[in-house]
Formats: C-alpha cells, structure tokens, sequence
C-alpha cells in the first residue's frame, strides 16, 4: 500500500485536460472576435492531438512494459489513466461540437460560410465538379481490402474516406486516403468567402471512384499514432553519426502504434470493429466528432479573409499588436550600453530585435572571439543561424549546444545542425538521458587584454515566430559572475559534467531542484519564526511530487503561496492542512503565457530568478535547465 498522500493532488494527463477546457472556454467567450475563437477551437484540437500522440502514447507503453507503475498523485496505473481521459474526452467533443456549430451560424452572418454540398448553389455544383474531375480525381488511390488487398497502413493523423460496399452479393470495404497535397479548402470563385473542405468532395463523389460498387455506408475517418520515440545511444551503430540516426528514427513516427480512432459525423458498429481489430485498439479509444478532424485549414483560411476582405477580417478579428521597440536601444549599438546597464526585454510586448540586434553585432565585432549558445526550438527561417553562420564566417570560435530530440522540430534543428556544421561552427549533441532544455548564449570578448562576458538567459526559445506569441522574458547582462557561471556551464556541456556547482545559476538536473527546495525551507523558516514568509512562482506546469510536497509543508507553516500555472497544476489549492494558504491561477488568453519565474521573501529580501524549466519532474530531473 503506497503511503503517498493523494487529498491534494490531482493527476497530471486529467489536469491537462482541464488546461485544454480553458483553451476551449476562449472559443465560447463572446467577447472574443469570431476568427479569433475558430482559431481557439483549431488551438483545442491540435493539443488534443498532440497530447494523445504523446501522452496517451507514453501511458500506452507504460501500460505494455511496466505492469507495477503507479502514478504518484493519484494511485492510478497507467490503464486506469487511460481509461479516464477517454472518458473526459468523450465530453470535450461535445462541447467542441456545439461551440462550433454555433461559430459556423455566427460566421455565416458575417458573410463566410463553411459549406456542405447540400448548401451549394447550381452554379457551385458545376464548379465543384469541375474541379474534382480535374484536379482531385486523377491523384486519388482508392483500394478495396480483402485477401489481395490488404489493410493498408493509415498515416499518423492522416484523413481517409472509409466505405462498406456491396458488390454481386459480397460486402467489402474500401479506403480513399485524402491527398496531403491539394489544397485543404476550395474556395468559389464568385464569392472567395463561400468554401468547402476537401474532404467533403471526395465523400461525395465515392460513386464516381467506386462505379463497379454498390456504396452501403460511408465516413471519414483518421488514426492517431503514438508518436513518443524513445531515444538510446545503444541503438546506434559505431560507424553511424548522430544526425542520420535521428533522421532514420523519425520516420518510424508515422508506423507506431494506434492510439486512437476519430470518425467524421458517422459511424457504423461493424466497421467501427473492424478498424479497431485491424489497429488494436478499445472501443473506448473511439470518438466521433462532428467538428472536421483536422482544423489546421482554419490559419489559411484567417489569412485568406485579410487577403480577400480586410474589413470583415479586422471586424472578425484581434487588433493588430506590434511589440515596441525600447528607446534604449533604437538608434543605439547594443554592446556599448550592456558595459552600463542589463536589458530584460518581455516578449510579445518588447520586440525580439533588440537581442537579434546584439547577436548581429557580436558576429560582426572585431573584440568578439567566441559565442556560445545552446538551441531547442528555432524559426523556420531564424535569424539566429543567419548570425552564427555570419559569425563563424568572420573567425569567430562558435559553439552551439543543438537537441536533436525536441519533439516535432527534429527535423528542423538537424537541418540547422547540418548548415552550422559545414560552416565550421562546433557542434554538441547534449546527453543519452537528459534533454537539453536551457535557453542560454554567451558572447565573450578580449578588449584591451581583458575578458569580457555578455550573457543571454531567456524562458522561452530563440524562435523569432513564437516571440511574438508567447511571453517570455529575455535577459542580457554583462555581470562577471553570471558570465564566469555560463563559461562554466558551457565547459561542462562540452566535458560532460552534469553535476557541477554554480555561484549564480541554478542548475538542472542536478542542481536546480536542491536549492529551489533549499529556498522554500528558508521561507518555511521565517514563518516558524513570525517572519513575512512569501513565494510566487509562475510557470507552465507544475508536476514534480517532491516539490508539490514541500509547497504543502510552507502552506501548513504559514507561508503565503501565489502559483500562476498556465497548463498542468497537479496540486489542489485551498484543502484544510495541507494547501490552504496556496492560491493557484491560471491564464489563458490572447498570447501564450510562458514565462517562468520563480521569487522567494518579500520586500528587499526577495530573490527572483527567471528560468527555462517548468516545476515537472521531467525538468528538475531529466533535463538540462
């Protein structure tokens, strides 16, 4: 029997789902303009997918290999939690469903119209079949299954018209996979704000491609995948390189495991169990949703109203933000003025410039004889890389720390790993076991035969796009003792050296979790004692059990909590003895809240630091933050 105390704490996958219920709320907020809410609700889904490809398919695993796990907030094993978010999805459909529906009338109003073919007029029928006999039929690869066509592999999140035929008295099934290389919307030409997904067309026209068939049902239908790689250097051949492993690992992405089954509107039982003994999966692993299963059509179609009319898109939409720009630094070098003074810039509301700026600066000063960085998540296009390359390009020594392994950018960073590569610049892949996570660069410069360090700490990543939708701190300071700290920390990446002592960073994953517990005694300290005792922290999530344990011991001491967690909060606020004196808030808005910040005491006595990790034990323990 586990001596875990489970009255104030909630399990973690249950509490994301909440998160994504707040996500959701912004779609019914009435307040909110309708392109934005569509928006929140493509928001809602894309989390949910990636939560079941992720979560769900780590529980899945658990539940295959590790009978004995049992989830520390709750008791519950790994099948307990899967069977309890299927259940709590089951309900967010619906809701998302009717919030929807009622979008779909309101932008009707507004003069967009998401279509189906029952709502097209004469002249868009001749249209719409015009263009699927030109432009959709001849791409398409239909199949029957049976004995000589067997069950095809269906791509991860890929849609698929599903069909039960009839044909001389034998019943079969046929599968339509939905090209991911047309067009996700076709819009009319006599009015550019009537359109009708793809997927819509070619369900309706399964006649015309199954014509030798009688078609007794149809649907449409996608299997999500899990999509939780798990990474080991024993996997890897001596005389292979660590970048064309992971290229080869991430296309096994697509042929894992089936996690869950999503039928469009319609569902039959005899297909429904045919899918599900194919794929392996429960029949509680089933949703049906009225809301199309891939709503990423929703961005093109935000920018494709602000092309065709800029009234109705700024009616139906948020003011235009343009972060601003300090007067600090408008006309200004950088470097100069961080000899003087530290710059903190708060994205979105400050603009990521000032530090492109300075990075380009750094690149291109004669006194600047390496720069040091490590990278996570990077643009598309990023003028990060842009500077490094200018930098190695001009002698500089750089150094870059890039995690092959962050989710879904992989390909991303070992295309950019690759270009800083072949430019000369030294390359590090970070560790078998710990993710690196930290958002840290080090610009170190030789004037006048003295050293000098400018160093970056940032919550977020060195992602231009996500810059001006997240908020997050940036923070670039010339202070010696923070800068000796990143030599340190750099030299240790590079050595392998995990557990080293800092004077100014906190360190995961060793390090950090120590003295952030160290800080929260000192609290509990001053309240024992009548002292003012205070702790704010801000941040993503909050999941580390050790830490949730040691905010209920300051609670029932007296210290006075503010929690701020966006996402996942497994602590229960406000229970007598254990979390009464925590209060825990959560914001959910315009702009993703990313910031993580971390304060203890009050008034001049108060310590804040600004951190890369979240409060989960994936962070203080597996992680390099």
């Amino acid at each position: 029997m586990s001596s875990k105390d489970y009255s104030f704490t909630q399990n973690r996958e249950l509490s994301w789902l909440n998160f994504n219920d707040r996500v959701l709320e912004e779609a019914e907020d009435g307040s909110v303009p309708l392109l934005e809410r569509l928006k929140f609700i493509s928001i809602f889904t894309s989390n949910l997918d990636e939560f079941y490809m992720v979560r769900c398919g780590s529980l899945y695993d658990i539940s295959l290999v590790d009978k004995g796990y049992i989830d520390n907030k709750t008791g519950q094993n790994a099948q307990e939690q899967l069977n309890a978010i299927y259940d709590r999805t089951e309900s967010l459909y619906e809701r998302r469903d009717e919030v929807f529906k009622s979008l779909n009338k309101l932008l009707k109003a507004e003069g967009i119209y998401n279509l189906d073919f029952e709502d097209l007029t004469k002249s868009e029928l001749k249209f719409i079949n015009k263009y699927f006999f030109n432009n959709i039929l001849p791409i398409l690869s239909p199949q029957i299954i049976d004995i000589h066509h067997p069950f095809p592999h269906l791509l991860n999140k890929s849609l698929n018209v599903m069909l039960i035929m009839e044909n001389e008295g034998k019943t079969l099934y046929g599968l339509i996979p939905i090209p991911s290389s047309l067009p996700k919307i076709i819009y009319f030409p006599n009015n550019p704000l009537r359109y009708i997904l793809l997927e819509k067309i070619i369900y309706e026209y399964v006649n015309e491609i199954f014509s030798n068939y009688h078609v007794e049902f149809r649907t449409i239908v996608s299997v999500t995948r899990n999509a939780d790689i798990v990474l080991s250097n024993s996997q890897i051949d001596e005389d292979e390189d660590y970048k064309g492993y992971m290229k080869k690992l991430l296309k096994k992405r697509t042929r894992l495991a089936p996690i869950r089954l999503e039928f469009y509107k319609y569902s039959d039982p005899n297909l429904k169990k045919f899918l599900c003994d194919q794929m392996n999966l429960q029949e509680n692993q089933v949703q049906i949703s009225n809301t199309p299963l891939e709503m990423s059509y929703v961005y093109e179609l935000f920018n494709h109203v602000d092309e065709v009319n800029k009234t109705i898109f700024y009616k139906l939409s948020f003011d235009p933000f343009y972060p601003k720009i300090p007067n600090f630094v408008k006309d200004s070098k950088i470097i100069p003025q961080l000899k003087k003074r530290d710059f903190l810039l708060c994205y979105p509301f400050d603009s990521m410039k000032p530090f492109l700026r300075f990075l380009k600066e750094a690149a291109n000063d004669e006194n600047v004889i390496s720069i040091k960085i490590t990278i996570y998540r990077l643009a598309r296009s990023s003028s990060i890389i842009k500077y490094l390359l200018e930098a190695a390009e001009n002698g500089k020594d750089v150094t870059v720390l890039i995690e092959l392994r962050a989710r879904f950018d992989e390909e991303n960073n070992i295309h950019y790993a690759g270009l800083l590569e072949e430019a000369g610049c030294r390359i590090l892949y970070g560790f078998e076991e710990f993710k690196v996570h930290s958002k840290i660069l080090l610009v170190t410069r030789k004037d006048k035969n003295k050293f000098q360090y400018i160093t970056q700490l940032g919550t977020g990543n060195y992602n231009e796009k996500t810059s001006k939708l997240y908020t997050d701190y940036s923070f670039i300071t010339s202070n010696n003792a923070i800068g000796e700290d990143a030599v340190l920390f750099f030299k240790n990446m590079a050595i392998s050296n995990l557990n080293d002592e800092y004077k100014q960073l906190l360190v995961a994953p060793f390090g950090l979790k120590k003295n952030l517990i160290e800080k929260i005694n000192v609290e509990i300290d001053n309240a024992i004692n009548n002292r003012p005792a205070n702790i704010i922290l801000k941040m993503n999530s909050l999941t580390d059990r050790e830490i949730i344990d040691m905010l209920s011991k300051a609670s029932n001491a007296g210290v006075n909590i503010k929690l701020i967690v966006r996402c996942i909060c497994c602590l229960i606020p406000g229970i007598p003895n254990r979390t009464e004196n925590i209060e825990v808030i959560s914001i959910v808005g315009r702009f993703l809240e990313h910031t993580r910040i971390y304060c203890f005491g009050t008034g001049d006595d108060t310590s804040i630091y600004l951190s890369s990790a979240d409060l989960m034990t994936r962070n203080t323990e597996k992680r390099v933050e």
